[in-house]
């Protein structure tokens, strides 16, 4: 609930927004915030685009998550975006507007509405805020903090409004910047990324490509570099963020 009781000292403020806006790369972004939504003492945090008509699935509008995986694989295994209450909340919304399960299961037949009820409670994460935002190409979108904390003092909502604002436009500007590296990298260069995610090692890759292990070290070391990351991991986190490899 939105507690209009005392008064909390935000801890972050607008140096928390100045720390955010210095950050370069996706990677860095997501660390941040899943920092940021521990101290505010929920669990993770969620960043998508308002879902369109031809979007069926959360994974489809998510621009970043720190959601379990096997939560979000069984929110669209059951293809739930489309009954959810929050996004229809988020497309009218103004303002941050709290979700309990009452309001995630209000309206629904009962077997959905337990369905809803039983999946983020097994998650730890039946209360969140939920932030409307836009940026500046006028694309809106939410940005949600959840968990099982359920009072917020209006200063901590106001700070998480202000957060929140600030990271779905930066991260836009962040994301335009990585989509140049696409037209930077090679077939060969996301091919062996792609494995690489998949969690093959170098050796493993050469063969399936038919290259030499050190060819193979050589695409992944550019694609490293290109991305702008210190190694292998970081280039593949990246990449991913960045909708470059699946």
């Amino acid at each position: 609930m939105l507690d209009a009781g005392v008064e909390k000292t935000s801890p972050m403020g607008a140096d928390c927004v100045q720390e955010l806006l210095c950050l370069e790369s996706q990677f860095d972004i997501f660390r941040f915030m899943k920092r940021i939504t521990e101290s505010w003492g929920m669990k993770a945090f969620l960043v998508v685009d308002v879902p369109t008509p031809i979007l069926v699935s959360l994974s489809q509008c998510t621009v970043m998550s720190s959601w379990p995986a096997d939560l979000f694989q069984e929110y669209d295994d059951n293809s739930l975006l489309r009954k959810s209450n929050i996004f229809k909340a988020l497309e009218k919304a103004s303002a941050p507007f709290f979700v309990d399960l009452e309001f995630t299961s209000k309206g629904h037949r009962p077997a959905l509405g337990a369905k809803l009820v039983e999946l983020f409670r097994r998650f730890e994460m039946t209360n969140a805020i939920w932030c409307p935002v836009q940026d500046m190409r006028g694309m809106r979108g939410g940005v949600s903090i959840s968990g099982s904390r359920s009072s917020f003092s209006p200063s901590e909502v106001a700070e998480i409004f202000y957060v929140a604002a600030h990271l779905y436009g930066h991260l836009a500007y962040v994301r335009s910047l990585d989509s140049r590296v696409s037209e930077t990298l090679t077939d060969r260069e996301i091919d062996c990324l792609n494995w690489t995610a998949a969690g093959k090692t170098s050796a493993e890759i050469a063969d399936i490509l038919s290259l030499s292990e050190h060819t193979v070290n050589h695409h992944l070391n550019r694609a490293t570099k290109k991305l702008n990351t210190v190694n292998r991991t970081q280039a593949v986190a990246k990449a991913l963020r960045a909708g470059l490899i699946k």
